[in-house]
């Protein structure tokens, strides 16, 4: 059964969302079946996709929404937004 799951979460890194973290992300985002589609303001993009990742030009603080639909949606949007959370723990830094 497809779903689709949708959430926000804010990039914790001082850094924000720079190479590293959204190679990281693409990594993770590539163990789901589900699609994943992340959005700043009202750009979309593939959440597959590092150079798509870095043109959503991230800053610390920024609130990015993480959509995920497939059989494990639910699933990859929370590991997606814990990445994203928690630069500390997966070198968002």
């Amino acid at each position: 059964m497809n779903e689709t799951v949708e959430r926000e979460f804010a990039i914790n890194s001082e850094l924000g969302l720079h190479a590293r973290p959204a190679g990281q992300f693409v990594s993770l985002a590539s163990r789901f079946k589900s699609e994943i589609s992340v959005c700043r303001g009202d750009e979309w993009v593939d959440g597959r996709s590092v150079l798509s990742l870095l043109s959503l030009a991230a800053a610390s603080g920024s609130a990015l929404r993480i959509r995920a639909t497939g059989p494990d949606a639910a699933e990859a949007v929370e590991a997606l937004g814990k990445l994203i959370e928690n630069p500390e723990r997966d070198a968002l830094r």
